[in-house]
């Protein structure tokens, strides 16, 4: 037993949250941007390939550059605004949706936080859990 109150005593995390986590390491935020865009970039990859649509003719129909297409597609770069997603997804016959959600673990327990990391591992091919979960 002193093994496992040893063992809590060097680890402030365990037993937390992972969005905990990312509060006390002052990064939750920037974390969340890059799931979101991670996950807008692979469903309008996902669109382009549904409907064969290079990224030479996406960007012709968006009237922009094929570089400025692949800063859209990457899913790294969060600074892409809002307009540029809406735009590429109107040209691919979706829309995009946005909503604000209330803050904290009761958020996380009424599924939009398992929802949101379902597409990130789809969006990433992550294999599921032992009890095939994709959370």
């Amino acid at each position: 037993m002193t093994k496992k109150k040893n063992r809590k005593q060097r680890d402030p995390h365990s037993g937390s949250t992972f969005d905990s986590f990312l509060e006390q390491e002052g990064i939750r935020e920037e974390v969340e941007a890059v799931a979101i865009k991670r996950v807008l970039a692979w469903q309008l990859q996902q669109a382009m390939q549904e409907q064969q649509k290079t990224k030479q003719a996406m960007a012709k129909q968006l009237r922009t550059s094929r570089s400025q297409l692949d800063r859209l597609l990457n899913p790294h770069n969060v600074s892409v605004t809002l307009d540029a997603i809406a735009r590429a997804a109107k040209v691919l016959g979706k829309r995009l949706i946005i909503q604000v959600a209330d803050v904290g673990p009761k958020s996380i327990r009424n599924g939009k936080g398992r929802r949101l990391m379902k597409l990130l591992r789809k969006a990433h091919n992550t294999p599921p859990d032992r009890e095939g979960r994709l959370l």
